[in-house]
């Protein structure tokens, strides 16, 4: 039942920046799913560490944590369809940038992040 209240929680924050994006005319390049991994990614890490180190929770609690909240606000099989648009549209270099800049920004941030927390 945590997760799935859990996920509730991420999946609206997910749509709360799919809006901000909207807002912020952001529609020719999939900003709003490339933060939202990025910040999933990073916030991920956060957790992992700070419950590995520094907390105890019961499994529960990190469940509705991570697979719940951070498993419903991130998207990667968004990602993954609008990696695909991209390609069939023929924007190759713009696939090959998104995919890119999410593999590699959502580990620096994952990485980032416990890092972080080994330094607390």
């Amino acid at each position: 039942m945590l997760v799935f209240i859990g996920g509730g929680l991420g999946s609206a924050a997910r749509y709360g920046m799919s809006l901000a994006a909207l807002r912020l005319g952001w529609i020719a390049f999939p900003y709003a799913t490339l933060a939202t991994n990025v910040i999933g990614c990073f916030v991920m890490g956060l957790i992992t560490e700070l419950l590995a180190l520094k907390f105890s929770v019961s499994q529960p609690t990190r469940l509705f944590l991570t697979t719940g909240i951070v498993g419903g606000f991130t998207t990667f099989s968004t990602f993954a369809l609008e990696t695909a648009l991209h390609v069939e549209q023929g924007r190759i270099s713009t696939a090959l940038l998104y995919a890119g800049l999410s593999l590699g920004l959502g580990l620096a941030a994952l990485f980032g992040a416990m890092a972080l927390v080994r330094t607390l």
